[in-house]
């Protein structure tokens, strides 16, 4: 009997199954292989192909044994150590720089002050050795502004001294004890303003001065008591 070709189209599932038979039935017979037909066997070979391709792309986690996770947990937690240690050097290091620089701004700033009082202190020497140089009427006249006189108070002083000692640092009144420009009565109350008293003008001029702003509170008011009662 002459074998003979048959398409038969067997539809299962939704998804078309096309067999292609020599000389018998739709389905194979018990005796036949899917390997002994070309078609039949690249179809075979193309399912295993794609399930080997789908195998290598997702593989099986293999579950890590204790000593695996001990040490992946030993190396994270010297992975945390090691940055740890690297945070504190680095502000360490930062800490240590601002310490540095704030004990270098200190030391610039105590030798500003140190410089800035020098120059004051310098300063205020030159004003008070200007203030006490020249003559006795100059010396008092540099003088008024530290008891809070103004200049017009001058007037009054010189009027009064030049009657008392005419501006002489010896001056020594016959009739009494009284002494120097101020005539201060004894003269050696002056000596407490300095040793040389007798001898330095500006010591007795400093006695004087004070003296009046103590008694009369001005020169000018002790001008007047001078005019009233002969003496101040």
């Amino acid at each position: 009997m002459k074998a003979k070709r048959s398409v038969a189209i067997l539809a299962v599932s939704g998804i078309v199954v096309v067999s292609v038979v020599a000389g018998l039935d739709l389905f194979s017979s018990p005796g036949s292989s899917a390997a002994s037909d070309p078609v039949s066997g690249r179809a075979e070979l193309a399912v295993l192909n794609s399930e080997k391709a789908k195998a290598a792309k997702s593989p099986s986690a293999k579950p890590l044994s204790i000593e695996e996770q001990a040490q992946e947990v030993a190396q994270l937690r010297n992975q945390i150590e090691a940055v740890e240690a690297a945070r504190k050097a680095m502000q360490d290091q930062a800490a240590l720089r601002r310490k540095a620089k704030n004990a270098a701004i200190a030391r610039y700033k105590a030798l500003q002050k140190t410089d800035s009082k020098s120059r004051d202190e310098r300063a205020s020497r030159d004003a008070e050795r200007k203030k006490i140089s020249g003559t006795p009427k100059e010396i008092a006249m540099n003088l008024l502004a530290d008891h809070g006189w103004k200049s017009s108070q001058f007037s009054c002083l010189d009027s009064l001294w030049t009657k008392e000692s005419r501006w002489k640092v010896n001056a020594d009144n016959p009739t009494s004890s009284a002494f120097g420009i101020p005539q201060a009565l004894p003269g050696n109350r002056m000596a407490a303003y300095g040793a040389d008293w007798r001898t330095n003008p500006v010591v007795q001029i400093k006695w004087g001065l004070d003296y009046i702003e103590d008694a009369y509170g001005s020169p000018c008011n002790a001008w007047s008591h001078s005019k009233a009662r002969g003496w101040y």
